[in-house]
């Protein structure tokens, strides 16, 4: 299992668009994608309503989880796309 912190830094944080966004990324991986947020809670990065569920906002650091076959890969893709915007 690979793990970093990263701040959302999209100005509307995780809202329908850029959830589905990172649910589409994390999709393309084998390995299992969640994130810790809040002090200890976590969400499942593959399940948009999941990372609705967490309700976070921008400005907030989520720790990105990637545990499987192509674990580091992913962690490095998706932290790429987490602080390019989240495609917005």
């Amino acid at each position: 299992m690979v793990k970093k912190d990263v701040v959302i830094s999209n100005p509307t944080g995780l809202h329908l668009r850029p959830a589905g966004n990172l649910c589409r990324e994390a999709m393309k991986f084998k390995c299992k994608v969640t994130f810790d947020y809040d002090g200890g809670n976590s969400a499942n990065a593959k399940s948009v309503l999941s990372v609705l569920g967490a309700c976070i906002k921008s400005g907030n650091t989520i720790t990105l989880c990637c545990d499987g076959e192509d674990e580091v890969e992913a962690l490095t893709a998706l932290i790429a796309y987490i602080e390019s915007g989240l495609g917005e």
